[in-house]
This record gives structure tokens, C-alpha cells and sequence, in this order.
């Protein structure tokens, strides 16, 4: 398993990775050909349960996620060290504390419903990038793990809102929001591999008679629908991701661009 080593950290945000975007693309492709380099030559699915499990040598556990805020529900978390974790019982109808191991990743039972697989997969790759990406945050600088308080394990918890955001643009982030960050563009990377996605697009993009590299959203409605909707649809059928993170990485790839952004000088094949 290729282990992550970060070039720089900030030790007063609690050890939180300094990257660039490009530098998880090189770490995930790295990954990648290390655990099936098919995917980096065919575009398709990744089976995220596998690899975390047989890959990252973690658990995956299924669970009603308890959150303290319910306009921002828990999809899922990642322990890193052994400890309680609150989930809600159904059946006693309570909040109930259960032990899990360090390295345990747990999906709430809410993506396990019939049309939510794009949202598994991406959560899922989510939870990876923070096993990958994040362990050393809750380690000492002797790799002894935080202590825990009152034996409740050192988690990462993902709201909703936070999955699938990577492309928000927001310029001031807190640790946790480049954690976030960061966590969210591992799991575009490892869904839709740039060794993949690239020709995947261009090849789309040429058949449907566009030899610019890129769209720029403007007044034209056959380009609108085939950037918003068409192409969209496309990646998500083959990778088996959402539209909405098929749209995010079109965008933060540079296939799409809106007229405010839009520079006529920019190189064009």
C-alpha cells in the first residue's frame, strides 16, 4: 500500500496537511497503480468498498449515524483511534455508544437506499481520502494516537453539506475545512482518475463537434445543455457518480467555464 508522507504541515492547525490539488492527483494516481492499474487506463466504476477494506486495510461498517444536527445529518465518519462512537438504535429507539477499532470507516444507513449509490461511492472515496490524507493529524509526533475523552474515539465527521463540495471556492478555510477539502478532491480523483476522465471528455466533446478545450456557458443553449446536462450525464454513467460531482470536477478540470471567466486569449487547439 502506498503510504502518504506530507511534504509540509501546519503544526499549529493540528498537523494538517499543505497541498495543492495537483499534488493529491499525483498521490491518488500513484494509488491507484499501485492497487489496480487498470483503473488508469479503463474509464470505470471504482469499487470503493473493496478498496478500503482490502486496499486501506480498514473496516466499513453500516450504521445510523447519531447527529446533533439535524439540518446537517452525519453521512459518514472515519475513527482514528479505537473508542465509542454514538449511533442510533432503531429498534430501542435511543442513542446508543458502540466501540469500534482505529481505522474503522461508517457509512450511514441513508446511502444504503436504493438511489443513492452515486452518493455511497463518493462518500466512501470521501472516508478514504481522510484514512489516507489525515492519519497523522490525530498522532503525536512520535505516532502515538491523541488520547481519547472518556474512551470515545478520535473521529473526522462528514455532513452532508460537506461531501461533494470541492469545487465551492471558498478562499478562507479553517484546518477542518482543508481537511474537508482535501478529503473531497481524493474522492474525485479516485472516482474519476485524470488518466481516464481527460480522453473520456475530449473524446465527448469532439463527437458532439467541440474542438476547443474547453465550453464557456453563455447564450448559447445547445452548448449550456450539452456542459450541464448531456456531458454530466455521461461521466456519471460511467463512472457512477453523481451529476453534481461530475459537474464539479468538469469544472475544476477546466472542461467548463462560465463567459465571466472567460479569457480570448487563452490557448485553443
Amino acid at each position: 500500500m502506498v503510504k502518504f508522507r506530507p511534504k509540509q504541515v501546519n503544526m499549529q492547525d493540528r498537523r494538517t496537511p499543505v497541498m495543492y490539488d495537483r499534488e493529491i492527483d499525483e498521490l491518488v494516481q500513484a494509488i491507484l497503480a499501485d492497487y489496480n492499474p487498470k483503473l488508469l487506463r479503463e474509464p470505470q466504476k471504482l469499487d470503493i468498498e473493496h478498496f478500503i477494506e482490502n486496499y486501506l486495510e480498514a473496516e466499513l461498517q453500516y450504521y445510523d449515524i447519531y447527529s446533533d444536527d439535524p439540518e446537517h445529518p452525519t453521512l459518514a465518519l472515519t475513527t482514528f483511534t479505537d473508542g465509542f462512537v454514538e449511533v442510533f438504535d432503531r429498534e430501542k429507539n435511543q442513542i446508543t455508544p458502540i466501540h469500534f477499532p482505529a481505522r474503522t470507516v461508517i457509512i450511514d444507513n441513508e446511502l444504503m437506499k436504493s438511489g443513492q449509490e452515486p452518493r455511497l461511492l463518493f462518500s466512501g472515496g470521501h472516508e478514504a481520502g481522510h484514512l489516507v490524507i489525515h492519519e497523522n493529524v490525530f498522532v503525536d509526533e512520535d505516532g502515538i494516537p491523541d488520547k481519547q475523552s472518556n474512551g470515545f474515539a478520535s473521529v473526522i465527521i462528514c455532513r452532508r453539506d460537506g461531501i461533494e463540495s470541492f469545487g465551492n471556492g471558498k478562499k478562507k478555510r479553517s484546518p477542518a475545512d482543508w481537511r474537508e477539502h482535501q478529503a473531497d478532491y481524493f474522492a474525485a480523483a479516485a472516482t474519476m482518475p485524470n488518466a481516464t476522465f481527460r480522453p473520456v471528455v475530449n473524446t465527448f466533446l469532439r463527437q458532439h463537434g467541440v474542438y476547443t478545450p474547453y465550453i464557456t456557458i453563455g447564450d448559447s443553449s445547445d452548448l449550456n445543455i450539452l456542459a450541464k446536462t448531456l456531458l454530466p450525464d455521461y461521466i456519471s454513467e460511467i463512472y457512477g457518480v453523481s451529476k453534481s460531482a461530475a459537474l464539479i470536477k468538469l469544472r475544476k478540470s477546466g472542461f467548463i467555464e462560465s463567459e465571466k471567466s472567460y479569457n480570448p486569449n487563452r490557448y485553443k487547439r
